[in-house]
């Protein structure tokens, strides 16, 4: 399906990757159907754009790429709104706020949002955690991590049926993770 948007024009979408909040967003009640938007720049921001108002995205982002210690805590309840045993079958989010002065961006940790990975049903939850920022002043931690998120391209290797393109670096859980790219090829000389 194509949706037009404000920010990024006119996008086709694939109906299995549309994310329904059944509650909406807080503040956005009315909104219930969203995707997700990856730019493919450096910055590891996503935007949670919305189905049914072109006007209206949200930048977000994982929380464990600039605090690796952030976990989430849900209510059986809530796990059940999600259907969901455990976060393990669910992507996490917060989102992010990102004034004129990009050095002040913030990301709220005491409300993210949680999608169930293979229904895409979604909630933004406010967590029961006291200790958590609504605020979160994120930007160094997140500019670090992009820092050191670097490619090796310089590291090839032949083999006889596969060629190596390059070694590159991802990111699992906030943890440096080797991630070798790898392409099948006919020709030995290769």
């Amino acid at each position: 399906m194509k949706i037009k948007t404000t920010r990024f024009g006119e996008l086709e979408v694939d109906k299995k990757d549309i994310i329904n909040f059944k509650e909406g967003l807080l503040g956005f009640d009315t909104l219930t159907k969203f995707f997700v938007v990856d730019p493919g720049d450096q910055t590891l921001i996503l935007w949670l754009q919305s189905v049914e108002d072109a006007s209206t995205a949200f930048p977000m982002i994982e929380p464990k790429i600039f605090q690796a210690d952030y976990s989430v805590k849900l209510l059986p309840a809530e796990l059940t709104s999600l259907e969901i045993e455990s976060l393990s079958e669910a992507s996490v989010y917060t989102i992010l706020t990102i004034p004129q002065t990009v050095t002040e961006m913030s990301a709220n940790l005491k409300a993210p949002i949680i999608i169930n990975n293979k229904t895409k049903i979604a909630r933004q939850i406010v967590l029961q955690d006291s200790k958590l920022e609504v605020r979160f002043q994120m930007y160094k931690e997140l500019k670090r991590h992009i820092v050191n998120y670097a490619s090796d391209d310089t590291r090839r290797v032949r083999g006889q049926d596969n060629v190596v393109i390059s070694t590159d670096t991802a990111t699992n859980n906030s943890a440096p993770v080797e991630k070798e790219t790898t392409v099948k090829t006919n020709n030995p000389e290769a």
